[in-house]
């Protein structure tokens, strides 16, 4: 019970790590697919001024991928 304790508290925080990595893996292959980069994209968004979090910039991606390209093609 006590190792199992100890691996819920740790992999509490582990799963928020995984996910923000698959948001990235998600981004990152739809703006590829719309002829940019990641860190260029990033950094157009934030010289733009558009507050988007990576969570729903990734559902975007998989679920959306019009709208997500008129994301792309807004900062480009």
């Amino acid at each position: 019970m006590i190792k199992a304790g100890a691996y819920r508290y740790r992999d509490r925080r582990n799963k928020k790590r995984v996910m923000r990595s698959l948001w990235l893996i998600k981004i990152n292959a739809a703006v590829r697919d719309n002829g940019m980069s990641y860190s260029k994209f990033i950094g157009a968004l934030k010289v733009k001024g558009v507050i988007v979090d990576r969570k729903i910039l990734a559902q975007l991606a998989e679920h959306e991928p019009a709208a997500f390209a008129k994301f792309v093609a807004m900062v480009k």
